[in-house]
């Protein structure tokens, strides 16, 4: 991704407040309005990756249990939030996305580095991969040394440490720790900031004048002003 005065938008879970999160509908209809595309990945029970966020897929789906438990074959036939669109496979996500939209995967668990890898060789999309697991970023790292990393975290100015540790391009702090000291830092230290999840025009304006790379958010709406 290239730096601009303007932040860019990463749409989030494929802008999750407007569609029906992590489904093909939303990286399609998200892709007409994003610089980015954010989606997650886990294992299911048979060994697929599947684009999907919860551990559990209550929440999502009517259904209960765990998505590490359930094999691709009962996946597939499940609808997200009644919206009639299904849990999809990573290939068939990044399928979805034009070749010229940047997509950030996030990596939930560790565990899948090479499958992840497998299943992005041939995509033609700008790539990059975070994870709040450092196992999960140390593991790439290791089978792909060029993959660009970003570490996710919650927490305050260590998480520039962490990052530059784990050999990341990037750091993605939550939306509240970003001021102005802590964005140049990290910059000076040769990382990008992607900051989340930025729930208003206000928010994304604040942290584009404290000189954010991106900000990430569950709708458009949020954009800063250019």
């Amino acid at each position: 991704m290239t730096k601009s005065d303007v932040p860019a938008l990463v749409a989030h879970r494929g802008f999750a407040d407007e569609y029906p999160e992590n489904t093909l509908l939303a990286f399609e209809s998200a892709a007409e309005h994003a610089d980015a595309i954010e989606l997650d990945v886990r294992r299911c029970g048979s060994g697929e990756l599947v684009v999907f966020h919860d551990e559990k897929l209550s929440r999502l789906t009517d259904v209960s249990g765990l998505v590490a438990d359930t094999p691709w074959s009962e996946l597939r036939e499940l609808t997200v939030l009644d919206s009639g669109e299904t849990i999809p496979r990573l290939e068939s996500a990044l399928d979805a996305i034009p070749d010229d939209v940047w997509v950030n995967v996030e990596l939930k668990h560790r565990g899948m580095a090479a499958r992840v890898l497998d299943a992005v060789d041939g995509a033609e999309n700008e790539l990059s991969f975070s994870s709040f697991e450092p196992r999960a970023l140390g593991e790439l790292r290791e089978r792909d040394t060029a993959a660009s990393l970003g570490y996710i975290s919650q927490r305050g100015p260590n998480c520039i440490e962490t990052a530059l540790d784990l050999g990341c391009e990037a750091v993605h702090p939550s939306a509240d720790i970003c001021d102005a000291a802590f964005v140049t830092r990290a910059h000076d230290e040769g990382l990008r900031v992607n900051a989340w999840t930025v729930e208003t025009r206000t928010e994304a304006e604040r942290l584009a004048a404290a000189g954010v790379d991106g900000v990430v958010a569950d709708t458009r709406r949020v954009r800063p002003r250019r």
